[in-house]
């Protein structure tokens, strides 16, 4: 039934959840794991920064990348520990649009996220990620809580 299964990681609980249900799917239909986590570079802009300010930008992208890859793999680890096919990436950019391009590059039967648990506000003033993978994606969505 799922041959392919893409988890959309971001070290919250709900993404931890995510993991345990998602290496007990993959388990049950022995399929392939991905593990993905975005680094969410659509939101910084650069120009919203003041012109004397000593944010260095290239640095903090760089150590979130640096964190991200160390999840990833650590993720990674634990699905092989389990005896699972486990392969994953960080990639850059709006964190939906990048979930659903890669499940299409991947060809994903599933894709597993934890739920951000945003409140209603935050909900409509910035939209969730979840809420729009399931939206758009073509495949089966599971948000987990």
């Amino acid at each position: 039934m799922f041959k392919t299964i893409l988890l959309a990681f971001d070290s919250s609980e709900n993404a931890r959840r995510a993991l345990n249900v998602t290496m007990d799917l993959a388990s049950k239909y022995k399929s392939k794991l991905y593990v993905i986590e975005i680094v969410d570079t659509y939101s910084i802009n650069i120009a919203q920064l003041p012109k004397d300010s000593s944010f260095d930008v290239v640095r903090a992208i760089r150590d979130i990348k640096a964190k991200a890859s160390g999840d990833v793999k650590q993720c990674i680890k634990l699905a092989q520990e389990r005896g699972l096919e486990a392969d994953g990436d960080v990639l850059e950019g709006d964190p939906a649009s990048e979930i659903l391009r890669y499940s299409g590059e991947i060809q994903a039967d599933l894709i597993v996220t934890g739920s951000r648990g945003l409140s209603l506000w935050k909900r409509l003033l910035m939209g969730s990620v979840s809420n729009r993978i399931v939206s758009e994606s073509r495949v089966a969505t599971l948000v987990v809580k």
